[in-house]
């Protein structure tokens, strides 16, 4: 009995501390989960018509229209987005340069603080500058694992009879308000106990080095990942007079042989040092990717370059796609929309707790503070005779 009273203190008073965070977290959620679906419909410059058969531009033509339209900028990498969509351009500047792929049209301008930008920056920091924001979004996930736990306990039935099967697993649609709300928060949060799981699990990998240490120590049964090498080419060779004929050749490469998973989509860098390697980006599917290395006078692939995601052991493919876990992305458009249902619901929970509590308090009727008086004790008022 004791065990259950704390676990319901700390159900109620957790979710009323975090309660604005999650709601925050969640509903930014439901938007970003369509992302990538929700740019080429609402942002026109990402559409590019793709002639019959046509092969995209590698990027020294695009470099080549780059310095022509901004002589004093330096590019320094390309993301072809797939057929039909435009290629991102990456300057040293504020904004973003879409271009066509096949002809190498400017297309759009656009500063890097879009709708979708501002919409990431509520998620992850709540819009505040610096650390704090970030440390507050953590902390609150860590939170919501908690009552994610603790709610389960609570939701648990006494005795698994048919009248507590029908009240823990259905909702009473037609009941009054208050028995409504009840059953939203109690039987919702049920259904969505998995996927929020999996969403504030996959969160805490990403926000506490401690966490992603940990579930990366008990995946591989006690291991450590391999430490981060750093991708360096190799500055005895001689340099290229064509600087951007090997960035042709590791665009090509990594389209017909790197690539394995979505051939379509790549992201190319142009090295700006000696040193520095051409950075290939494949892979890009489902929400996971492959980052390779290779010397950008040999093209020969460095010890940072990652293993393709069948390659893996599962820690190491556990953390690649630690994000596509998150997002939703895993199993493509099925996933998305059941991530999308489950994080509307997790933003309805701090809702729908804190009027169960309101109710509880006497406050939903009543003044705040004010108490239902209790009825007097019935009196007898039969009359008693002595003779």
């Amino acid at each position: 009995m004791i065990l259950k009273k704390i676990n319901a203190w700390l159900h109620l008073w957790l979710g009323l501390a975090s309660g604005i965070v999650v709601f925050i977290v969640s509903i930014t959620g439901c938007i970003l989960v369509f992302e990538q679906e929700l740019k080429p419909l609402t942002q026109p410059w990402q559409n590019a018509k793709r002639p019959a058969e046509a092969v995209y531009l590698p990027p020294s033509a695009i470099q080549q229209k780059m310095k022509t339209a901004f002589p004093d900028k330096t590019m320094s990498s390309i993301w072809y987005q797939g057929h039909g969509r435009t290629a991102k351009v990456t300057l040293d500047s504020d904004s973003l340069i879409f271009v066509n792929p096949y002809t190498a049209a400017i297309t759009g301008i656009v500063d890097h603080e879009d709708f979708f930008h501002f919409i990431l920056e509520g998620h992850t920091g709540l819009w505040v500058e610096g650390k704090v924001g970030h440390q507050i979004v953590s902390w609150a996930t860590l939170i919501f694992f908690v009552l994610l736990i603790t709610g389960l306990i609570l939701w648990w039935p006494k005795k698994w009879n048919k009248s507590n099967r029908e009240k823990s697993f259905s909702i009473k649609w037609k009941a009054r308000f208050k028995r409504l709300n009840y059953d939203l928060h109690n039987v919702l949060g049920f259904y969505s106990l998995i996927i929020a799981l999996v969403l504030t699990l996959t969160g805490l990998i990403m926000g506490f080095p401690w966490v992603n240490q940990g579930v990366y120590w008990l995946a591989s049964g006690g291991g450590a990942p391999a430490p981060y090498q750093r991708g360096v080419s190799d500055t005895t060779q001689v340099a290229l007079k064509n600087g951007l004929k090997n960035v042709d050749l590791a665009f090509k490469n990594g389209l017909e042989e790197l690539g394995v998973y979505n051939k379509d989509a790549i992201i190319v860098s142009i090295p700006d040092s000696p040193a520095e390697a051409i950075y290939v980006c494949t892979d890009m599917d489902k929400g996971s990717w492959r980052d390779i290395y290779l010397d950008q006078y040999t093209l020969r692939e460095l010890p940072s370059t990652a293993l393709q995601i069948d390659q893996l052991n599962f820690a190491d493919w556990l953390r690649r796609t630690n994000y596509a876990l998150h997002v939703g992305a895993i199993g493509d458009m099925p996933t998305k929309i059941i991530y999308f249902i489950a994080s509307l619901i997790c933003a309805s929970l701090p809702i729908t707790g804190f009027y169960v509590w309101w109710g509880r308090r006497g406050f939903g009727n009543r003044g705040l503070g004010q108490r239902k008086k209790p009825r007097p004790a019935s009196r007898n008022r039969s009359i008693r005779y002595e003779v």
